[in-house]
C-alpha cells in the first residue's frame, strides 16, 4: 500500500507556513506557530486523527489572524493532497466526543466537493491565546480547504475551551475513520465513478 502523505509550503508577504502530513501514521506531530492554543488543537488533531503532522509557521506581518489563517489553509490543502484520488476509501465517518460536560459531533464525506457547516457555541471573546473570531476562522478556514464535505458541531457545553477541544477531537476521529480503507471496495467509493 501507498503510504498517503503530502507537503505544502505557503509563502506569502504575511506568513511562512510548511505543513506536511502522513494519513497513514501515528499520531506523531512537530508543531510551531508561536501560538499556544493553536499549536494544541492542531496536536490534538494529529494524535486522534493518528495523522503524522509536522507544521512550521511564523508570521512575517505580525499579524495573528494571517498566520492562523494561513496554517489552516495550507493543513487543510496537505491533507487533501495527501488523501490523493481517494480510491478504496470508507468515505464516509461520524464521531461524538465528549470532553468533561462539552460534547461535539463531526459527520464526513470525504467527496471533493467542498461543503462545510460550522457550530462552536463560543461565547467567550477570547480562548486562551487566541480570539473568539480566529478560532472559528481557523475552523472555517481548515473545513474549507480540506476539500470534502464536513458537519461539525458542538451539542452543548459550558468550558469554551472544552467546547472546541470536544470539536477537533470529533473532527479527527470522523477523519480518520472516513479515510481508512476499506478491504471491500475496489475503486472510487461513489456511484459516479468519480470523486
Amino acid at each position: 500500500m501507498v503510504i498517503r502523505k503530502a507537503s505544502i509550503k505557503r509563502n506569502t508577504k504575511e506568513t511562512s507556513v510548511q505543513v506536511s502530513a502522513n494519513i497513514d501514521g501515528t499520531g506523531k506531530t512537530s508543531i510551531k506557530t508561536g501560538i499556544n492554543f493553536l499549536d494544541h488543537l492542531m496536536v490534538s488533531f494529529g494524535k486522534h486523527g493518528m495523522m503524522d503532522l509536522k507544521v512550521n509557521a511564523k508570521s512575517n506581518d505580525g499579524i495573528e489572524h494571517h498566520l492562523i489563517e494561513d496554517t489552516a489553509i495550507t493543513l487543510g490543502q496537505a491533507i487533501d493532497k495527501a488523501l490523493g484520488s481517494r480510491k478504496g476509501i470508507t468515505r464516509f465517518s461520524y464521531a461524538s466526543v465528549p470532553m468533561d460536560e462539552s460534547l461535539a459531533e463531526a459527520s464526513i464525506d470525504l467527496i471533493k466537493r467542498p461543503f462545510w457547516k460550522l457550530t462552536l457555541l463560543i461565547k467567550r471573546n477570547k480562548i486562551e491565546d487566541i480570539s473568539k473570531e480566529d478560532l472559528e476562522h481557523f475552523f472555517q478556514s481548515l473545513l474549507q480547504n480540506l476539500n470534502s464535505c464536513i458537519h461539525l458541531t458542538v451539542k452543548y457545553g459550558d468550558n469554551d475551551h472544552h467546547k472546541v477541544e470536544a470539536a477537533i477531537k470529533s473532527l479527527a476521529v470522523a477523519f480518520r475513520n472516513a479515510s481508512l480503507m476499506d478491504k471491500k471496495q475496489k475503486g472510487i467509493p461513489s456511484t459516479k465513478g468519480s470523486m
